[in-house]
């Protein structure tokens, strides 16, 4: 970790006993470094410049999960800047106070359909990697809107499909190997399901969005010291974990172990890189309301 909060470029380790660590430990030490770290930090990095001369301005993270944008933010943003940090799972807001931020930062558990906060409160919304799992998009997205100031901004980014994120498809490889008479289906259906573009520009624009930017691809390469590292993270930090404990300890266990088999197979056993790559986009709201 470096003194701003983000990673270096080494690779990700193993760290933790993926049985006995919550998920929520999971994701934060494995599949953040693996997966998100890198995006939060071009996050970071492009509000830092584009909210240069922004003072007394506000910023709201929703789904932020652990905390790994809002980390990057807290640690990028000039302090008069506040920024407020989301999540409907308590115990990724939980995990995510407990890892702490550079400043002081608004930690609330909160469902992105139904925000607690007034109309036109925020100059920012950011929404990095939840937007694939809110049961109505559009509607989120109008939430968001509302409580933007006029000519606010959305950041958004969203998993491309999964054949370009080659580790995850690796692991739900694994599953149907694995278990061909009941997969757990976990990585095929969520996290890499919202990549239609004409979709993801329809609903910002059902949202309340005005002329939302082109929705750009952003690629990075993931690196592991392990294919068990790639194993523990998808099959020990995401839902992937409930669906396999439903079927029994053993069934945990066999899955580790078969992913991380499938993934050195692919990737080598040590050093790994795979492909990954999102979907980011930028919308704002209308300069009057």
């Amino acid at each position: 970790m470096t003194e701003n909060g983000r990673v270096d470029d080494s690779p990700v380790t193993l760290a933790l006993d993926v049985e006995a660590a919550s998920l929520f430990d999971v994701y934060d030490e494995l599949l953040v470094p693996l997966c998100f770290q890198r995006y939060a930090d071009d996050l970071a990095t492009r509000l830092a410049a584009d909210l240069a001369g922004l003072h007394d301005g506000a910023v709201l993270a929703v789904a932020c999960g652990t905390g790994v944008a809002t980390r990057a933010l807290a640690a990028a943003l000039p302090s008069s800047v506040a920024i407020t940090a989301t999540d409907l799972v308590p115990g990724m807001v939980e995990r995510a106070q407990r890892r702490g931020t550079a400043r002081a930062v608004t930690w609330d558990v909160a469902d992105a359909l139904i925000l607690p906060y007034d109309d036109a409160t925020f100059d920012v919304v950011v929404c990095q990697f939840g937007a694939m799992f809110f049961p109505d998009k559009a509607g989120a997205f109008a939430e968001a809107a509302r409580v933007l100031r006029p000519g606010g901004r959305l950041e958004l980014a969203v998993w491309d499909r999964i054949e370009r994120n080659e580790f995850g498809a690796a692991v739900a490889d694994a599953m149907r190997d694995l278990f061909p008479d009941d997969p757990p289906a976990f990585l095929d259906r969520m996290p890499y399901s919202y990549h239609d573009v004409e979709v993801i520009v329809a609903d910002l624009v059902a949202g309340g969005f005005t002329g939302p930017a082109d929705v750009g691809r952003v690629e990075h390469r993931a690196r592991a010291a392990s294919a068990a590292v790639v194993a523990g993270s998808f099959c020990g930090g995401t839902p992937l974990r409930d669906q396999l404990v439903a079927g029994g300890r053993d069934r945990f266990a066999r899955a580790l172990e078969g992913a991380a088999r499938v993934v050195a197979d692919r990737f080598g056993r040590t050093d790994l890189t795979g492909a990954s790559s999102a979907l980011v986009a930028t919308a704002t709201t209308a300069l009057t309301p």
